[in-house]
């Protein structure tokens, strides 16, 4: 049994889907799975420590408004199906899976030429364009929410929840001391996505000041934004611990945090929800990230700093009121978890093995 994962650039679709093999592992021991990414995207790393082989192939982008780049990525996403096709007729997969991403446009066209059976997983709120352009190529379409299902072909899609990584830890104390973080204190955790996020870095570091001095803060600050000025910061607050990338590090960051600041990535969301983690979310106004904290916040699962508001002096209010209040915390988390519900690894499994 040979699978082929396809998708990067983010890491938005390239959780669940680790999420959808370590739930094939489970039941099948055998089976193969192979990744196709981006060549610059944060993706790679992530995907060879959880120990698949990583090919890359072009990912032309389509964009919605004039743009000459999109007579060049016309022609980028041209070659990507030749790309593509090559590689399907290499490999022989049985069956190749996407949660989205342009690098995964033309290995789903080539993988139609080839009867080759595909999958096609929808996380957002707002149906985005790459997954437009598979689906009619698609033998299988899921959702992360009920309610999308009404917007896309009824006869191959099903509601299937978020697939999500068992994130668990051994022991919160554990995770603690891999931080250098001491027993009973309060740990704020702000991560901007794979690429990291400017705004959020910058946010943070003017939130700092304004907590007690013996709050513990980890910053995942992004591998592709400046950070001298975040690692310049460690200098003068002893509670503040700075990184680029987290791989399987992630996990006891989450483990120990009574407050997550975050972008409104479906991934990340699906995430939170699956630990029931309170977060107060910094979307990204104006994309597809602005309609999953919305959804979320008019049904009280996330706090959602608006457009306008930001600025770190209320970042710092807000967090220190849940962190002084574990009730809302707890409401929150729960809220999320009922809203988000985590994909059940045996539905799963059957969906793979349908398609086989």
């Amino acid at each position: 049994m040979k699978i082929v994962l396809s998708g990067g650039g983010t890491l938005g679709p390239v959780v669940p889907l680790l999420a959808v093999r370590e739930a094939c592992l489970a039941r099948h021991h055998d089976a193969e799975f192979i990744w196709v990414g981006t060549k610059h995207g944060p993706e790679k790393e992530l995907v060879e420590k959880s120990g698949l082989s990583f090919f890359t192939i072009g990912a032309g982008k389509w964009r919605r408004y004039f743009s000459f780049l999109n007579i060049f990525d016309l022609f980028k996403i041209i070659i990507a199906f030749w790309q593509s096709l090559f590689f399907l007729w290499q490999e022989k997969p049985g069956l190749i899976i996407s949660c989205g991403g342009f690098v995964s446009v033309p290995l789903h066209w080539a993988a139609a030429v080839l009867n080759i059976p595909a999958w096609v997983h929808q996380q957002d709120v707002r149906v985005g364009l790459a997954n437009k352009l598979m689906f009619p190529f698609a033998k299988k379409i899921t959702t992360a929410l009920q309610e999308t299902i009404k917007f896309l072909p009824r006869e191959k899609t099903e509601w299937l929840g978020n697939p999500s990584r068992d994130l668990t830890v051994k022991s919160p104390a554990g995770s603690r001391k891999k931080f250098n973080i001491p027993a009973g204190v309060p740990v704020i955790f702000a991560l901007g996505g794979g690429t990291g996020s400017a705004s959020i870095n910058k946010l943070v570091l003017e939130a700092i000041p304004h907590w007690p001095k013996d709050w513990q803060v980890i910053h995942l600050v992004g591998r592709e934004r400046p950070r001298e000025v975040a690692e310049k910061a460690t200098g003068i607050f002893k509670n503040y611990h700075v990184y680029p990338f987290f791989t399987d590090e992630i996990k006891d960051a989450y483990a120990i945090a009574d407050v997550v600041i975050a972008r409104a990535g479906f991934s990340t969301l699906s995430e939170l929800a699956a630990l029931k983690k309170a977060a107060v979310i910094l979307p990204m106004f104006g994309t597809h990230q602005e309609d999953n904290a919305r959804l979320f916040l008019e049904q009280e699962g996330v706090v959602m700093m608006e457009r306008g508001t930001e600025s770190g002096i209320k970042l710092a209010q807000i967090v220190k009121e849940l962190v002084l209040s574990p009730a809302d915390r707890e409401h929150l988390g729960k809220r999320l978890q009922t809203l988000l519900p985590r994909a059940k690894p045996e539905k799963i499994v059957e969906i793979i093995d349908s398609l086989l």
